[in-house]
């Protein structure tokens, strides 16, 4: 231990979802010592929302909806909060349409205009319509493979290029991987058994989890401003790990998103908390209203434009070859 300096059992860089449950664990069931650095001026990450000047609690890095299958983290995050009941739903805009996105049954009726009644005619149409690719080299071949070419040109290629600003066949094969396909009539986006929202929003949930006596925080405060100040017997660092290490092998590669928000003097704008915009022609990817999700009694209401971008903060790190190859470096 060096000496003459603060020192802690445990020092967690970040303040979101991982960096709050180990401050928690640690102080709560080890007696640890915690300190927090947090970059940001607030707690919660990008789960981190508010009450906006029209009384609206609106999430700043756009919407995050809870949902698991295990009992165990259901039970622990109800220490924090009371919960409303949320499943969340989300249809996409195509072709003047309003269809259910993941892809069911009503989805392809809807859109090529068919009567498919049952999860067998739709297993059916599926296999008559998706290309035989044994093992998908990029996302374009997965995306073929899953849900063919019609559905993957009107649901998904537009709206890849938009995330991502770069071709679905440039893009590994994850990204549209896990392309959720219904085929049945759900039109939930999760099909987790536990679903839900914080009944006072996220902030108030991490606030509390972060309350014990033995943790601090340090809010914008960066981890370089302060490390050669303290001193610890464990450090857990929850930002980039390009960033860890001063991106000595070069800068990994992120997308981000320009929120644009928008107070309506109207009570809803929206039949759902999402609805996305695959086609080229329109600028943003999504639009949410959040009092459809957090359940809020509102005369207004507020919007959320969700545009993609390069500049801004990390959100999305670009499954690209080169990207992998660069993270797979610092990983070493």
């Amino acid at each position: 231990m060096k000496k003459n300096l603060d020192h802690y059992d445990v020092v967690i860089v970040g303040a979101g979802i991982s960096g709050a449950v180990l401050a928690e664990r640690y102080s709560t069931i080890l007696g640890k010592k915690v300190l927090i650095l947090e970059s940001r001026p607030h707690v919660g990450g990008n789960c981190y929302d508010y009450i906006n000047e029209e009384g609206i609690l609106i999430a700043k890095y756009g919407p995050h909806f809870f949902h698991t299958n295990d009992k165990g983290v259901w039970d622990y995050i109800h220490m924090f909060s009371e919960w409303i009941p949320y499943e969340h739903r989300v249809i996409a805009h195509v072709d003047g349409k309003k269809v259910p996105v993941p892809v069911n049954i009503t989805t392809v009726n809807t859109l090529f205009n068919l009567n498919i009644k049952s999860p067998d005619e739709m297993q059916q149409w599926l296999e008559s319509n998706t290309e035989k690719i044994a093992e998908p080299k990029n996302s374009e071949e997965s995306a073929l493979k899953r849900v063919g070419k019609n559905l993957y040109e009107k649901l998904f290629k537009s709206y890849t290029i938009k995330q991502w600003d770069k071709y679905p066949y440039e893009l590994g094969s994850e990204v549209l991987d896990r392309i959720p396909v219904r085929i049945d009539f759900d039109d939930r986006y999760f099909t987790d058994l536990y679903q839900g929202m914080p009944k006072r929003g996220y902030t108030a949930l991490f606030e509390k989890m972060l309350s014990h006596k033995n943790i601090e925080i340090k809010l914008a405060t960066s981890w370089e401003a302060l490390q050669n100040s303290i001193s610890y017997d464990t450090l857990f660092f929850t930002g980039k790990i390009d960033s860890y290490f001063q991106e000595k092998y070069g800068k990994l590669q992120y997308r981000s998103l320009r929120f644009e928000f928008e107070t309506l003097n109207q009570e809803s704008f929206q039949e759902r908390t999402v609805e996305n915009y695959p086609s080229s022609e329109v600028p943003f990817t999504r639009i949410t209203e959040f009092k459809k999700a957090t359940g809020q009694q509102h005369q207004k209401t507020t919007i959320c434009r969700e545009y993609p971008t390069w500049d801004g903060e990390p959100y999305y790190p670009v499954p690209s070859t080169e990207n992998k190859l660069l993270y797979a470096q610092y990983q070493a």
